[in-house]
């Protein structure tokens, strides 16, 4: 199976969403078709080897809508802003002709300037003039709501188009009437003027609102600098961004932004990543570093050689990830979507029905049609169909901007409902490289004297203990000795000679072996032990000098992200392969409730799953290779961005930081997002459910008024915006550090 996405122009509610699906699924070769209708884009599943993207278009377009070819994100952006430019104009255009038509209109109630049983022919003539231009501009919304019509698939064009068609036709043939009898007949023109308006300035805001949905992709497209300098020839020359090619040498200097990813190959810096991982604090880079494109290089000039170009730069890959999780659909969007599917055929019944009725009942036909009308304008399936995407791409955004990045609306769903997160141990909620702890002498030993010692032995070593302890002494300045004779002890440590003297560097085994005492520190091994820590004894001829320990330690944020999803009421497990022990101390810092140690990697996905057996809702937080299966098998997989390719592609959450609190804004988020989009749809199905049977006449049937036209268009419009305004609330959501 292949999956596409494409650009699709002419839907203007979810009802016109419904039907592009429902023609894509019966496409031959298509096994899914979702159609979002926020970012106005089709994604499809299928076979390649049965569908033919040409027949695909050709259906799209026999149901009256068009895909459009690729277009660069600079040319969607333009074209959005010269939609948004033309509602305006065609709002400008429409009031500049509806004011003085409803003045005209409703100036009896006000002056006598025009008195339409004195001038019936004048009044009728005027009100005409003034609603042609009108319809003219709004021609769009004819044109494509009776194709919708004659295709049996309507849509809201499709109300508006037959509501106002009414209230025009009806005031056209009230004008033959005056013009032939010069008696006054009641006329709906100001109706159908001011609703096309409204209904565009409704528009106008809509699409306005949409453009602050994705403003986080434009913010991370506006990271990416236009240009690079190069050395070509051994001269340093300035060439656009999209001329660069792997290998090639780049040289930044202090306060420029690295234009793309690579590897330090001369200088040292330091580089602000902020706007890519969401940490605030700049990272120092030296030759072999790794950098990354569009973060800005803060106070040292570097070379540097490209890795990764164009789209396969880490920037180009985030907006990927975050377009395609703004484009996805949350599994709480499907009762939304089956309504607006069957939403506007059942409006239009509900309409002729009412009109009919009152009708029948004895009022006017008038009265029917202003019910006709009403009930048509007032109906708003564009709320229902905005609710979900526009909150999940809000959401999505947001994360992206604290370097969360969320790779599907069902992952954001799914994350609100976790009861129990499980964390691996190395990487995760340890650095994942070892540390030396502590230094314990005995005697007259001091502890720069045992740890020069102690990396001297350990400086030919490639053990990660060892490698902790060289590390040590470097960062102390401490210079090694010459170590001979190494001889690495399998499963017991080290034996060398410095300076002629033998020294042993090892566990319990070693010192035992070697019949030396260990009485005087005997507690002190057993509280390093204790505290997960891997202590080493250190002998020099037979003596016994002292103790170093080497532990992995615990993330700073480690503690604090538990103690946070401890306070959501979420369960918090560790899965490793150390030994019991150095298991139950490390869960002992961080406060963890359950602890699976000893777990062979290949059976880390089982541990999850038998999680799930419990009737929990499970997520995974690991890092390595080794995670890859449980971060697929977890309801929701999170992998840290400090972690292998292979993790990140498994999982369903990636975090740029390899800190654990961002696991707290993830669910955080979610949880804000979803509430969010209930919300929403809450507002859409109430607005509706209220709405049309006030439009119907409920009201009136009891002594309460009758809805004007008007005002319904008015209330449609606010429907779609006020949705779109609350999804924009979710901007201002900020992660539990902050």
């Amino acid at each position: 199976m292949e999956n596409r996405t494409f650009q699709v122009e002419g839907m203007s509610c979810a009802a016109c969403a419904r039907t592009i699906e429902k023609v894509s699924r019966k496409v031959e070769g298509v096994k899914e078709a979702n159609v979002n209708f926020a970012t106005e884009k089709l994604t499809v599943s299928f076979d390649p080897s049965k569908m033919k993207i040409n027949h695909l278009k050709k259906d799209i377009e026999r149901a009256g809508y068009k895909i459009l070819e690729e277009e660069s994100i600079g040319e969607k952006e333009k074209k959005k802003e010269n939609e948004i430019r033309g509602l305006k104009r065609r709002f400008i255009i429409s009031a500049v002709f509806t004011v003085p038509l409803l003045v005209v209109a409703m100036g009896p109630m006000i002056t006598s300037a025009i008195d339409p049983m004195m001038h019936p022919r004048e009044f009728a003539v005027i009100q005409l003039l003034l609603v042609l231009p009108v319809m003219v501009v709004g021609r769009k919304y004819f044109i494509g709501g009776f194709r919708s019509l004659f295709k049996r698939s309507p849509n809201m064009d499709s109300l508006i188009a037959i509501g106002t068609s009414a209230a025009f036709l009806y005031s056209l043939f009230s004008v033959f009437k005056i013009l032939q009898s010069g008696i006054y007949r009641h006329m709906y023109f100001e109706s159908a003027g001011v609703i096309l308006t409204l209904i565009t300035l409704g528009k106008y805001f809509e699409n306005l609102a949409k453009g602050r949905t994705s403003e986080s992709i434009k913010k991370l497209m506006g990271l990416a600098p236009k240009t690079a300098n190069v050395i070509k020839n051994e001269r340093e020359i300035r060439i656009p961004i999209d001329e660069v090619k792997v290998s090639d040498v780049l040289v930044v200097r202090p306060g420029e932004k690295i234009p793309v990813d690579g590897e330090v190959i001369e200088g040292m810096t330091s580089v602000d990543e902020s706007m890519l991982t969401g940490e605030s604090i700049p990272v120092e880079k030296t030759p072999g570093s790794k950098i990354i494109g569009a973060s800005i290089n803060k106070n040292g000039s570097v070379k540097y050689r490209a890795t990764r170009v164009g789209k396969d730069t880490a920037l180009s890959q985030i907006i990927k990830l975050v377009e395609e999780a703004q484009g996805s659909k949350a599994p709480i969007a499907k009762l939304a979507d089956v309504i607006a599917g069957y939403f506007v055929p059942v409006v239009l019944a509900l309409g002729i029905l009412a009109s009919i009725g009152w009708y029948i009942s004895g009022q006017s036909a008038v009265f029917a049609i202003t019910i006709f009308i009403s009930v048509l304008v007032i109906a708003c399936p564009c709320a229902l169909g905005l609710a979900t995407p526009t909150a999940i791409m809000v959401g999505t955004g947001k994360g992206a901007e604290y370097g969360v990045l969320i790779k599907s609306g069902e992952a954001l769903e799914v994350a609100h409902k976790i009861q129990t997160v499980v964390f691996d141990k190395t990487g995760t909620i340890t650095e994942g490289k070892p540390k030396v702890t502590d230094i314990i002498p005995l005697g007259t030993a001091k502890e720069d004297y045992l740890l020069q010692i102690a990396a001297s032995a350990e400086s030919a070593s490639e053990h990660p203990l060892g490698e902790a302890i060289v590390k040590e002494a470097k960062n102390r300045n401490i210079p090694l000795e010459d170590a001979k004779s190494f001889a690495a002890i399998p499963g017991c440590g080290i034996e060398v000679s410095i300076d002629d003297n033998e020294v042993l560097l090892g566990n319990i085994k070693l010192i035992s072996s070697r019949k030396i005492s260990q009485k005087n520190i005997e507690t002190e091994w057993q509280q390093l032990s204790s505290e997960g820590k891997t202590p080493m004894y250190i002998a020099i001829n037979g003596k016994l000098m002292g103790i170093i320990a080497v532990a992995d330690v615990v993330k700073e944020n480690s503690r604090k992200a538990v103690k946070k999803l401890h306070s959501l009421g979420i369960e918090v497990v560790m899965i490793t392969g150390d030994n019991k022990n150095t298991a139950q101390a490390i869960s002992r810092q961080v406060g963890i409730d359950r602890v699976f140690a000893e777990v062979l990697p290949k059976d880390k996905a089982s541990e999850v799953k038998k999680l799930q057996g419990e009737n929990k809702k499970v997520a995974m937080v690991g890092d390595g290779i080794n995670d890859a299966p449980a971060l697929a098998q977890a309801d929701v997989g999170i992998a840290i961005g400090s972690g292998t390719d292979v993790a990140m592609e498994s999982a369903d959450i990636v975090l740029m930081k390899s800190d654990l609190m961002d696991v707290v804004t993830a669910i955080d988020l979610s949880k804000k997002t979803i509430k969010n989009i209930k919300e929403n749809l809450f507002w859409a199905f109430g607005y509706n459910s209220l709405g049309i049977p006030v439009a119907m006449g409920v009201l009136f049937i009891f002594g309460g008024p009758l809805l004007n036209p008007m005002i319904a268009a008015l209330a449609m419009s606010f429907s779609s915006v006020s949705v779109l305004l609350n999804a924009l609330r979710l901007k201002r959501f900020k992660p539990a550090y902050s």
